[in-house]
C-alpha cells in the first residue's frame, strides 16, 4: 500500500501550511497557472525577519546546548521564500566515568520558488532542486483557497488550540499550541516558538522584523554551486508519484466508509496492520478533511 503511506505522509505535509517556519513543512502555493487565484501562504506580501534560537536539556545520559540564528526573506505572500540557518551545537556525555564533549556547527539555506525548492550542501557546495510535496499537494487540491485558513483546520483537527495572545517586537500574535510546542503566529508569519521534547527544549524567537516592505533581489540568491536536480518529491524518487492518479485515489476515498476504507488501507500494509483502531481511525478523519477541503 505504498500509495496510502505517501497519501497518509501528504495528509500531514498540509499541516505545514499554516505558515509555520519550523522544520521544512512551510508549504501552499501561490499558483503557477496565471489565470488561477494567486494562494497565500501568509497574509503579508513580504517581510524579511531575524531569529535567534536556543537548546537545552538532557537526554539518554547527554547534556547537550546550543545556540543559532536564522534569516528569513519572503515576498509573493510566501509563494518565494529563502530561510538561512546557521547553528552550533555541544553535546557532554559521561560513560563509564569518562566524559567526553563534541560540538558541531549547521549551515544550511533552503529557498521555496512556487513549486520549486531548493536546497543547499554547504559542505559539498552544491544545490539539491526538487518539487516541493506541500506546494503541489496544495496547487492540486487548493488552488482557491487561502493557505493559511486551510493549514489552520488542519492544525485543530490534530488537537491544536488558540490559548491566546501576545504582542512581539510590536506585532499582536495569536498564540497556538500543539502537544506542548507553543507557536506564536503574526498572520502566518512564525515570530516564536518554544517547546520540550524528550527532555530536550527548543526556542526560536524574532529579533528583527519588517513587513510589506520592497526586497531586493539580492535576498533570494543562491551560492554560486552547482544544481543537481533528484526526481520526485524532497529530492526522493520514491515519492515520485503521478499526481493525477494520487487525486483519482483520494477521489475514490471520499465515498469510503472508514470500515472499507480500514479494510483496503491494513491489507497490503504492515505498518497500516499495526496501528491501533483509535490511530487508524484519525487517520481516516484526517484524510477526509482534507479531501473535503480540496472540493
Amino acid at each position: 500500500m505504498k500509495k496510502l503511506s505517501i497519501l497518509l505522509l501528504l495528509c500531514f505535509v498540509a499541516v505545514g501550511c499554516k505558515g509555520n517556519g519550523e522544520n521544512k513543512i512551510d508549504s501552499a502555493l501561490a499558483s503557477a497557472n496565471t489565470q488561477d487565484k494567486q494562494l497565500k501562504r501568509y497574509g503579508i506580501e513580504s517581510g524579511s525577519i531575524a531569529y535567534k534560537s536556543s537548546i537545552s536539556g538532557k537526554v539518554m545520559g547527554s547534556t547537550i546546548s546550543g545556540s543559532g540564528t536564522e534569516s528569513l526573506y519572503f515576498k509573493d505572500w510566501g509563494a518565494v521564500e529563502l530561510l538561512e540557518e546557521e547553528s552550533t551545537q555541544t553535546t557532554t556525555s559521561t560513560i563509564f566515568g569518562k566524559t567526553s564533549t563534541e560540538t558541531s556547527s549547521t549551515h544550511t539555506m533552503n529557498k521555496l520558488d512556487n513549486e520549486d525548492g531548493y536546497a543547499v550542501d554547504f559542505k559539498r557546495k552544491e544545490i539539491r532542486k526538487n518539487k516541493d510535496m506541500a506546494m503541489g499537494m496544495t496547487k492540486m487540491f487548493q488552488k482557491d483557497a487561502d493557505a493559511g485558513k486551510v493549514g489552520k483546520e488542519l492544525f485543530e483537527s490534530m488537537g491544536g488550540k488558540l490559548i491566546g495572545s501576545e504582542v512581539v517586537l510590536g506585532y499582536e500574535c495569536e498564540i497556538w499550541d500543539l502537544m506542548g510546542i507553543k507557536q506564536w503566529l503574526y498572520k502566518g508569519v512564525l515570530m516564536k516558538s518554544e517547546g520540550t521534547l524528550m527532555g530536550i527544549t527548543t526556542v526560536k524567537e524574532a529579533t528583527h522584523a519588517k513587513f510589506n516592505q520592497s526586497l531586493p533581489d539580492s535576498s533570494f540568491d543562491l551560492p554560486d554551486f552547482p544544481v543537481i536536480e533528484t526526481e520526485g518529491f524532497m529530492g526522493d524518487e520514491s515519492f515520485d508519484v503521478d499526481m493525477d492518479e494520487m487525486k483519482a485515489d483520494m477521489d475514490r476515498m471520499k465515498s469510503m466508509s472508514y470500515e472499507d476504507w480500514k479494510k483496503m488501507a491494513t491489507a497490503d500494509d504492515p505498518e497500516m496492520q499495526a496501528m491501533g483502531e483509535e490511530e487508524l481511525r484519525q487517520t481516516y478523519d484526517m484524510m477526509q478533511k482534507v479531501i473535503r477541503m480540496g472540493q
